[in-house]
């Protein structure tokens, strides 16, 4: 049993003794825990936490920072896996993500993120098949409907247009040259064959076809990437092809209801969209409109959707008390007391007075038979006079009371800070009708609370140059006593207000607003009468008492601007959107865009011209090949001597043509040597008096021209031989540079391509 009983005992002192050690170490954790989060440095806090929790897991105190501060270390986690993300590191943000998830299972935004990153690294190592099958019924239908049809890039190579002829014509022209088909609406028959007079330079083939427009009065919208569908610009026809878009603006920045409408407003207002709905739950909008009006109204949610500034106020409430006080003088005797001495033969109680300069008293000790009063003399009385009291106080009591709250606002809203207690106060009674004979009725009083103490509501605005306008009310309260009415005891209250209303305060500028001062000065004179007035003798004879009270209070506020409206140079830029009654964009075209309708310009002259029977891409067959039957190309002259600076000109001449319609070229030169001045028509295709629409443009970097003369539509071919265009060039520098048909041929009647064998000229530019 002895054998049993010593480990056991063993045993229990060493769980005693540990039992002290364990409290210990627990708390030094939680200290160490404490210590961490007033740093700010929640993950550590929260392993102090855990450890002090897990070693007395029964202590409140523990569980409840463990509990608490378990939120914000996953929380915390949770933004460095964002930050992670955003900089590319997938796999590192994953591992955070999974860590705040195991340290918070109830922080839900750990999983989401966890697994959007996941399908992100998913999708970046296998990338998802391209030919996996659609959804099926309404959703395959969704998912497979199309956005906006735009009309795909083409050439903003500069070219110039002279034609007369009707605005169908001038529309398929442009049409060719740029690679795109042209469908015109049949109601609009009248307006596209009346006869416009278009005569341009220097413009891309978008915007001639944007000027054609504008003087045919019609309008086109893209059908497919390459072509167009032409009508009558009036509201019906627009509200009939225009095309309708449906998209949803997801606001990040706007939760008020107020402010949802506003933007709702401006894009009705501004932009003629009706059909635009708000949707409160999801801070969103529904918006459905032509592209255009989308385009704008994603704009304008742009412009609009901007987190409110916001501006934190520093208010310093600074309270100054000062009280002196002094006390000088001689306070006299102002009484006397006369009592009959105790060896007088007394029976009943009496009385005996006594009188002094200042007051007299009557005091009754004993009292004496009548018998005895004529032998009374003053050894029979006693006189107590009180002592003279000499004063010299004097009191200096300073009091600083300083409170500097920090208020933080948004723009344009009321921000309030009280600081202190709710006191109640009878604000009325009422009496309800129960009373009867011998019955009291009830008396109902009510009450309301009241803020006491400091009270500071602050409205601020905050200007883009970064003033800050501050309407603001500050009061001081505090209770100084109680007063009864009607019964009830009432609070009074002292009370120190501010109330402004507008100041502009730069960021950072500091104001004071108000000094209140209270300035009370009491002095008080005691004494014997007449001689405390005599002013040698009045500090003898009396005493001088000074109070001298200071209470000072000013309010000093800074404005600090900690978020601005987010601003940028696109939200500020005007954009032309069409005119009154029609909402169009107009794009800018860049001269970098690709020429899509044309064919790559060689990069160098060729090193070897065509020649013989080899025939170039397009049609166009040397010059020796003319017995092969076809129509030919010359240059005349085909040997140009020119001087440096000097204008010449060569004529492209067509022989051996048959019901030629069109004529479509592209040359090449050295652009270092030449400079294209002018291109005119030659008479060829006009030699029966029709007129020739001649559309060209030019690339002056790569050296390439591209030329298209045309007969009206219905006109007719002709046959024969001459000058199709007359070209002028201006030689830039000396040199030798050849002059190249590198595409190109003729067209008949039914656009069908008519093989034409190609030319070269020879310039020299001494």
């Amino acid at each position: 049993m002895r054998r049993l009983m010593r480990p056991a005992l063993l045993l229990w002192l060493v769980a005693v003794a540990s039992l002290p050690a364990l409290a210990d170490k627990a708390k030094q954790m939680y200290e160490k825990g404490q210590d961490a989060e007033a740093r700010q440095n929640y993950e550590a806090a929260y392993d102090f936490f855990k450890q002090a929790y897990d070693l007395k897991p029964k202590d409140l105190r523990y569980r409840t920072s463990f509990e608490r501060i378990r939120f914000k270390a996953a929380a915390s986690i949770v933004h460095r896996g964002q930050r992670l993300r955003e900089d590319g590191k997938l796999e590192d943000a994953a591992v955070q993500f999974q860590k705040a998830l195991v340290m918070d299972p109830s922080l839900f935004i750990a999983k989401q993120e966890l697994e959007r990153t996941l399908k992100m690294i998913s999708d970046q190592k296998n990338p998802p098949p391209q030919a996996a099958g659609p959804p099926a019924g309404l959703e395959r239908k969704v998912h497979e409907a199309a956005g906006p049809v735009e009309l795909a890039p083409i050439s903003s190579i500069p070219i110039t247009v002279k034609l007369t002829d009707k605005a169908e014509t001038v529309y398929r022209t442009i049409g060719q040259l740029a690679g795109i088909n042209v469908l015109f609406d049949p109601d609009s028959a009248q307006v596209t064959g009346r006869v416009v007079k278009v005569e341009l330079n220097g413009v891309t083939l978008e915007e001639a076809l944007e000027i054609t427009a504008l003087e045919s009065k019609t309008f086109w919208r893209p059908v497919t990437p390459n072509t167009i569908f032409v009508a009558q610009d009036n509201p019906s026809k627009r509200k009939e092809l225009e095309q309708s878009v449906l998209k949803t603006f997801y606001l990040t920045n706007l939760s008020q209801p107020t402010e949802l409408q506003d933007v709702v407003n401006a894009i009705r207002a501004v932009l003629d969209v009706q059909r635009v709905q708000q949707l409160l739950s999801q801070n969103a909008l529904v918006v459905r409109g032509t592209p255009d009006q989308i385009a704008l109204a994603e704009k304008l949610v742009e412009d609009l959707d901007k987190a409110r500034p916001e501006v934190v106020v520093d208010i310093d409430v600074m309270q100054i008390s000062k009280d002196k006080s002094r006390t000088l003088g001689l306070s006299p005797p102002t009484s006397a007391t006369v009592a009959l001495q105790e060896n007088i033969n007394t029976t009943t109680s009496s009385s005996s007075s006594s009188s002094s300069s200042s007051s007299s008293s009557t005091t009754g000790t004993s009292g004496i038979n009548l018998n005895s009063l004529a032998n009374l003399n003053a050894t029979n009385f006693q006189v107590t006079i009180p002592s003279a009291n000499l004063t010299a106080v004097m009191g200096d009591t300073d009091t600083k009371l300083i409170q500097s709250p920090q208020v933080r606002a948004l723009d344009n809203q009321k921000a309030s800070l009280k600081i202190g207690e709710r006191l109640p106060v009878a604000t009325g009674s009422f009496q309800p009708g129960i009373g009867g004979v011998g019955i009291n009725p009830l008396v109902n009083t009510q009450f309301q609370y009241i803020d006491v103490g400091v009270n500071i509501d602050v409205t601020p605005h905050i200007h883009a140059d970064r003033d800050v306008t501050l309407k603001i009310t500050m009061e001081i309260s505090s209770e100084i006593g109680q007063t009864s009415i009607g019964g009830i005891t009432q609070p009074i209250i002292g009370q120190k207000k501010v109330e402004l209303g507008e100041i502009r305060l730069r960021d950072g500028e500091t104001s004071l607003i108000g000094g209140i001062l209270d300035d009370s000065q009491t002095r008080s004179l005691s004494g014997i009468p007449g001689l405390a007035q005599i002013p040698i003798l009045r500090y003898l004879f009396g005493q001088v008492q000074q109070d001298h009270e200071q209470d000072e209070t000013v309010f000093a506020i800074t404005p600090h601007i900690i978020r601005t409206t987010d601003v940028n140079e696109f939200n500020q830029r005007a954009i032309d959107i069409g005119t009154s009654t029609t909402i169009a964009l107009r794009r800018v075209i860049h001269p970098a865009a690709p020429a899509l309708a044309a064919p790559a310009p060689p990069a160098a002259p060729p090193a070897n011209p065509p020649q013989g029977n080899a025939a170039p891409a397009g049609g166009v067959a040397p010059t020796s090949a003319a017995a092969n039957g076809n129509p030919s190309f010359l240059f005349d002259p085909p040997t140009v001597q020119a001087e440096k600076g000097s204008t010449f000109m060569v004529n492209l001449v067509i022989s051996g043509a048959q019901n030629v319609y069109s004529v479509p070229v592209q040359l090449y030169y050295d652009p270092k040597l030449l400079q294209l001045v002018n291109v005119s028509n030659g008479g060829f295709l006009s030699q029966d008096g029709q007129t020739v629409a001649l559309v060209h443009r030019e690339d002056e970097s790569a050296g390439q021209l591209t030329i298209t003369a045309s007969r009206p539509q219905g006109a007719g071919g002709v046959s024969g031989q001459g000058t199709v265009v007359t070209m002028t060039f201006q030689a830039k520098a000396s040199g030798q540079t050849p002059l190249t048909i590198t595409r190109g041929g003729a067209r008949d009647p039914g656009m069908q391509a008519i093989t034409v064998n190609g030319a070269q000229a020879s310039v020299t530019v001494q």
